[in-house]
Parts: C-alpha cells; sequence; structure tokens
C-alpha cells in the first residue's frame, strides 16, 4: 500500500497548475527547491516519473492519476472545512474582505454555457467558484480523465473510469440560415445549394454541419466554411448570412432564421459525469445541473 504525503500531492498539483516551479512555490509560500524535492519524492515514493518538466509543465499519464486524486482530497478537505465552519478560515476571509467559495472546476460544452447552464449554477454561485472549461461535447470526458475538471456536461454515456454517469437530456439542432441567404443558395434545390453554400462552424472539433452534409448525400468537404469558435458570435455569423448552421432550438428562437430542412434535426444526447465522490458542494451542483436540464432539454429517448 502506498504512503502519500499530503505536501507533496498540494506541489504536485500546484506546479500543474501554475505551470512552474517557481509559480507554484508561490503559491504555496515555499521555494522552487522545496516543491522540486516535495515532487521528486513523490516521484520516488510510487516508482513512476509523475511530469514533463516541459513549459509549462505538464503531467505523465501516472501523473495525471496522483492529480486526480490531490484534486480529489483537496474537494473533500473543503467539503470537511464548509461543514465544521472553521472559525479560523472565517475569520481570514473576513480579513481579505472576500468569502470563502469552494473551488469547482467543470467541463462544459459551448451551446449549454450558452443557453442554459449559467442560470442553472447563478444561485449557487455565492458559494462555489466555478472553474468552467468550455470543450466540445465530445471532448470534455479528457478534460474529467485527467483530472482537471470533476464534473462535465458530455455526449458520452459510459462513464470514465472512477465516474459515474447520469442522463441530462436532449439538445436539438437545427440547420437553419438567414432568409436571404436560404433564397440566395437554397431556392431551387436543397443538394445542389448545400453543396456550394458557405457553412459556418464552431471549430475543428464540431460534427454537426459534417453530419447535416452526409445525411443529404455529400461530403463534408464539399462547401466552403466559415470557423466561429464562440456560441454567441456563431449565431451571430449565421444571423448575418455568413453561412448555414446547426443551431441548437435554445439559441436560434427570435434570430430571424429559418430552416433550410424543415423537419431535419440532429439531437445530441448530454449526460452528467462526475467523479465517484460524494461532496456537499458536488452534490449540490449535480442536482442542480440534473433539475436545469429537465427544463431545457428534451427527455433522452
Amino acid at each position: 500500500m502506498m504512503d502519500l504525503d499530503l505536501s507533496q500531492l498540494s506541489a504536485l498539483k500546484s506546479a500543474v497548475a501554475e505551470g512552474t516551479f517557481d509559480a507554484a512555490a508561490r503559491t504555496l509560500r515555499i521555494t522552487p527547491s522545496a516543491v522540486s524535492q516535495r515532487i521528486k519524492a513523490l516521484e520516488n515514493s510510487v516508482g513512476r516519473v509523475l511530469l514533463r518538466r516541459s513549459k509549462p509543465i505538464a503531467p505523465t499519464e501516472s501523473g495525471r492519476a496522483l492529480l486526480r486524486l490531490a484534486r480529489q482530497l483537496e474537494a473533500l478537505t473543503d467539503d470537511v472545512a464548509r461543514e465544521l465552519d472553521d472559525p479560523g478560515d472565517d475569520r481570514a476571509a473576513s480579513a481579505a474582505g472576500a468569502p470563502s467559495l469552494i473551488r469547482m472546476p467543470l467541463a462544459v460544452n459551448a451551446d449549454s454555457l450558452a443557453t442554459w447552464i449559467l442560470p442553472a449554477l447563478a444561485p449557487l454561485a455565492g458559494e462555489i467558484a466555478f472553474d468552467l472549461w468550455r470543450e466540445d461535447q465530445s471532448q470534455t470526458t479528457g478534460l474529467l480523465r485527467e483530472g482537471t475538471v470533476m464534473a462535465a456536461i458530455t455526449s458520452v454515456a459510459e462513464p470514465v473510469q472512477g465516474c459515474s454517469s447520469r442522463a441530462l437530456g436532449v439538445m436539438r439542432y437545427r440547420a437553419v440560415a438567414a432568409p436571404s441567404f436560404a433564397e440566395r443558395w437554397f431556392a431551387d434545390d436543397l443538394a445542389q445549394g448545400l453543396h456550394r453554400a458557405p457553412v459556418v462552424v464552431f471549430d475543428r472539433a464540431d460534427e454537426l454541419q459534417d453530419g447535416f452534409l452526409r445525411d443529404h448525400g455529400l461530403p463534408s468537404s464539399t462547401p466552403p466554411r466559415h470557423f466561429v469558435p464562440a456560441s454567441a458570435d456563431f449565431a451571430e455569423a449565421v444571423r448575418l448570412g455568413f453561412g448555414w448552421g446547426m443551431l441548437p432550438d435554445q439559441q436560434s428562437v427570435g434570430l430571424g432564421l429559418i430552416e433550410i430542412d424543415p423537419g431535419s434535426f440532429s439531437d445530441v444526447p448530454l449526460y452528467w459525469q462526475q467523479w465517484q465522490l460524494h461532496t456537499t458542494a458536488l452534490d449540490r451542483v449535480a442536482n442542480t445541473v440534473a433539475a436545469a436540464a429537465a427544463a431545457a432539454l428534451r427527455p433522452v429517448a
């Protein structure tokens, strides 16, 4: 059984979070040499290299496992401190002029971030300091797997090792365009128009538009494309006539857009995956997100 030192785990976590030993030392209020010594001692203890000494510092596969443990211990410690309501911590927070908040890193897909998740989390923002990582719903589990986040909204149902998974609901996407754009490109024949009409794509991981093209018998490489990697700006680009794009129903309302293929849609199921770690704060967030999703999304079939 490994005997892990908490100060060494803290040094590992800080080094990855800050990117250098010098920055980690400032956070921990020790010397860079002490940070290096603690991490070296941890590597000797487990018999593995845990960090790549690059710029910024990056964890190895073994390092990610211990990094996840370090962050889980931090979450448990925060939860116990809040439960005990440590008066010393409260006085320090009061003296600093700021409330003591529990930090919670979450991975969220851009469209949920732009539509329903922020209003859901707002009532908890006075108690929890949210660290939101925006990533495509098909990619958020990577952040969960490496221990960067405690929970993720993802399109992947299969739980990451050490995590639980629950269905949230379905985001329905439709291919929409500005009326003038649709009149120019799709008035006569949809397939012919899709072959030539510009398309708006979120980023290189965004497969929704390509899926729509394939469903209509076209290779995804066919039309020219605009990359607009921000959800609100993506919708605005479609509204301004840059091209057509796949927008969730929650986002396209009120923009004056029309469907280029009425009745056609693409459903993306969303799931909540989180560490199999029950803290009061994480459970509150999970239940809040599930309740908001039930109201904002379609049920999973």
